[in-house]
């Protein structure tokens, strides 16, 4: 279904990076390692790249990772591309200085349970969890992500898994965005930056 939703010549979400990234930029260094999980056509991990990052990330989608490719080229920085899901992804344990989650809501509860102890290994001591989506209301609003609400985040739900981390910013609210035809209308959203404990 991602695949297909990619196969057009234009970048379904823009080129353009998640407001969130510039939100986070505070937090950010240059030379620190990222990962961009579920990354899509590249529009997260070129930006941070182009702060300074070393970015690795990963999609299941062979034409949104192509279209990836093409625009780091066209912006001149190097990332390290991969086709994976988050199933068969290599999750080594402290392996980043950041990890971004950015609408990666397309798995439900128990998935997303499973998920989070993995961003969690993957994350150095110290390190810096970019978690950005959707809250519930979303669904009424049908501006983008799933049709179900269990998938969106609230913020006591990640402030309790995330317990004892660090939270640097953990906002609910609502927004006008404009991410080429994925992304576009009034949006409910939530922002949570958290570090781990060192």
């Amino acid at each position: 279904m991602w695949n297909e939703r990619y196969a057009g010549k234009d970048y379904l979400f823009g080129t353009e990076p998640a407001d969130f990234l510039h939100r986070a930029a505070p937090w950010l260094r240059a030379g620190e390692t990222a990962l961009c999980i579920a990354d899509g056509e590249g529009r997260n991990s070129v930006w941070l790249a182009g702060q300074g990052l070393e970015v690795t990330a990963f999609d299941p989608a062979p034409n949104a990772v192509a279209k990836a490719q093409r625009l780091a080229a066209e912006r001149g920085v190097a990332v390290a591309f991969h086709l994976a899901g988050i199933g068969d992804w290599d999750w080594q344990a402290r392996a980043y200085d950041v990890v971004a989650g950015i609408f990666i809501q397309f798995v439900g509860p128990e998935e997303r349970a499973e998920l989070f102890e993995r961003i969690k290994a993957a994350l150095k001591p110290g390190g810096l969890l970019l978690l950005h989506g959707y809250a519930p209301r979303q669904v009424d609003y049908g501006t983008g992500g799933p049709p179900t609400a269990e998938n969106m985040y609230t913020l006591d739900m990640l402030r309790e898994t995330f317990a004892g981390w660090e939270v640097l910013r953990a906002a609910d609210f609502d927004a006008e965005v404009r991410e080429g035809s994925g992304h576009a209308g009034r949006s409910a959203l939530i922002d949570f930056i958290a570090r781990k404990p060192g």
